[in-house]
């Protein structure tokens, strides 16, 4: 076993954590990153990037994140590859535990276990990930413009989607397997007030379907959840918009969590509850969940855990002169 210190433990590696560390190292801080089960996060499985600010081009989710990881490298970072299973936020030292057996000490700990997409979890829907399904409307709604695309879903996501992709298709449609919408009323309105969405009740996805051409989306296989009926409908954009969920599970009991699971924050701050214990990214943002604000909150709770320490470490030497 081996124990690893430093002044700032980043628990995560995607956009959220890669900036914390940058920021971290500059100042001196000595990160440690422990990378987790996804090193680079969901970025890693995402092709095309058309939305981050600085690219006139098309890049790549994993190049990008490899960028982020060499400058994090660069300016100081230790990046490890292991997996936390445990942690102790309950003394200072805060305490990690790596399924590899080593344990990480840090003055300070960002998390940034960021979260992952809900899929329905049928034939074709993996298969054609980037190829017609998506999990994200922001991120993928601009390589369907103008074509007929589908949402999937009945909450505030599914609405939100649906309502977003109106800006690229004039043919969207929301597929939902009961016949009211848990949606809040106002985006229920809104959508109906559109005349560019139309809704499918009591419907059930069974399967994506590829068309044999071109690899690509053309069509989902639909149960009728009344009927039982069977029937294909041609798409060649589909968003599963059920939810996200995110990677808290290690965090349970030790901080306060709202009832989807995210960590709650501080308004306007990565602060949680206990001092000197930062939280950024997906992990805590349930509203934009975009790399572009992932790296944002990433910044803020380096900055954050830099004045933590300063202030900390000033009040020690403020307590050392008045004994002396």
């Amino acid at each position: 076993m081996t124990v690893h210190t430093t002044r700032m433990l980043i628990i995560g590696s995607g956009p959220a954590g890669l900036t914390a560390a940058i920021y971290g190292a500059r100042a001196g801080m000595q990160p440690i990153v422990v990378q987790g089960l996804q090193p680079g996060g969901q970025l890693t499985i995402t092709t095309d990037v058309e939305n981050y600010p600085g690219f006139r081009d098309v890049i790549q989710g994993p190049w990008l994140m490899q960028e982020m990881q060499a400058q994090a490298e660069h300016v100081g970072t230790r990046m490890l590859w292991d997996t936390i299973t445990s942690v102790d936020l309950s003394s200072h030292p805060f305490r990690a535990f790596g399924d590899s057996g080593d344990v990480y000490e840090g003055d300070t700990v960002v998390i940034a276990t960021g979260a992952q997409a809900k899929w329905l979890g049928v034939p074709g829907e993996q298969e054609l990930g980037g190829k017609g399904v998506s999990a994200c409307a922001t991120c993928d709604g601009f390589f369907y413009r103008g074509k007929k695309v589908v949402v999937i879903g009945g909450g505030n996501t599914a609405v939100e989607e649906a309502l977003y992709l109106t800006n690229h298709s004039q043919d969207v449609t929301l597929i939902h397997r009961r016949n009211t919408l848990r949606a809040e009323k106002i985006l229920q309105d809104r959508l109906e007030a559109n005349p560019h969405v139309s809704t499918l009740w009591h419907k059930k996805v069974e399967r994506f379907l590829h068309d044999e051409a071109t690899g690509a989306l053309r069509a989902l296989l639909l149960t009728d959840m009344i009927t039982g009926e069977q029937s294909e409908f041609d798409a060649q954009g589909a968003f599963v918009a059920i939810g996200h969920a995110p990677a808290t599970e290690l965090f349970k009991g030790q901080l306060q969590l709202d009832d989807s699971g995210y960590i709650v924050v501080e308004p306007g701050t990565p602060k949680t509850a206990i001092p000197g214990v930062f939280a950024c990214g997906d992990v805590m943002d349930h509203t934009y969940r975009q790399a572009v604000t992932a790296a944002g909150t990433g910044c803020m709770a380096a900055l954050d855990a830099e004045r933590f320490l300063a202030e900390r470490e000033f009040e020690a030497v403020k307590l050392a002169a008045a004994a002396g």
